[in-house]
């Protein structure tokens, strides 16, 4: 993305944002509230219009292409995905292979074959007649990843693939995706987990990009406190050695009535 500016209701909620997502490598976008994480998704996947800059993959951008072949360049888990009552897995998954498709075109092999590849990469092979309805979050997600995997994107767009799961899925929706070596721009609320799964982290603080790189490099307990109002320090786990993210309220903000409180308002839902 380069230098990509998007207002909403008069008020420019991105300013210049310029990210780097290189192939085969898990970025993360980071923020509080309102900073652009969700905004910045949309943008690059055309469910919202830049007035300035570019969100280019594969050589073009995005928003110069028709919409069928643009759906070639960009897949995306939304934050709000549509209902899938009465549909099955199978129905599901299929969906994801609409770019590819001539209108009420039939199935080809090669959707079929693709689609099976995809649930057999999210662990749902099998599931295909199950109805999409009736699995748990976790799985739900997964296929929504499945479906995305079937439109054989070069890029993954994930928008906060966590923040209605519990801790379990959590890890293991991040882990699935870490494992399948796509190319991945998610919006993360939480920074621990930025930490162990991305690749790179950019932050972006009201609109703007205010630092990227090495998640533990950009992660500061400066940078946290400065940009999300707590202390941190990055730990070394006890069993794996890996890199973790210790997150409190600032030591100013302990004991006081509404500060504290909004602190950790603040980081529950950043």
């Amino acid at each position: 993305m380069a230098g990509l500016g998007v207002v909403l209701d008069g008020h420019e909620v991105l300013r210049g944002v310029e990210v780097d997502v290189a192939a085969g490598r898990f970025v993360g976008l980071v923020g509080r509230n309102g900073s652009g994480k969700s905004t910045l998704i949309r943008a690059a996947y055309r469910a919202l219009r830049p007035y300035r800059g570019a969100v280019w993959v594969g050589g073009d951008d995005v928003w110069s292409l028709p919409g069928r072949r643009a759906a070639r360049r960009v897949a995306v888990v939304a934050q709000q995905e549509p209902e899938s009552a009465g549909f099955t897995v199978a129905e599901v998954v299929a969906m994801g292979r609409i770019p590819h498709k001539r209108l009420f075109s039939a199935d080809t092999l090669a959707d079929r074959e693709a689609c099976d590849r995809a649930l057999d990469r999210v662990g749902l092979a099998g599931y295909g007649q199950r109805l999409a309805a009736g699995l748990s979050g976790g799985e739900r997600q997964r296929l929504v990843i499945a479906r995305a995997l079937a439109q054989e994107a070069p890029l993954l767009l994930l928008d906060e693939p966590t923040n209605h799961l519990d801790v379990r899925y959590q890890y293991d929706i991040l882990a699935l995706v870490r494992s399948l070596g796509l190319t991945v721009l998610a919006a993360l609320h939480d920074l621990d987990l930025a930490v162990q799964f991305c690749d790179e982290v950019y932050v972006l603080d009201a609109g703007v990009v205010v630092a990227g790189g090495d998640p533990v490099e950009v992660l500061t307990p400066e940078l946290v406190a400065d940009v999300f109002g707590v202390d941190a320090q990055v730990v070394a786990h006890p069993v794996s050695g890996r890199p973790r993210l210790l997150l409190s309220p600032r030591s100013a903000d302990v004991g006081s009535d509404g500060g504290g409180r909004g602190v950790f308002g603040e980081v529950g839902s950043c």
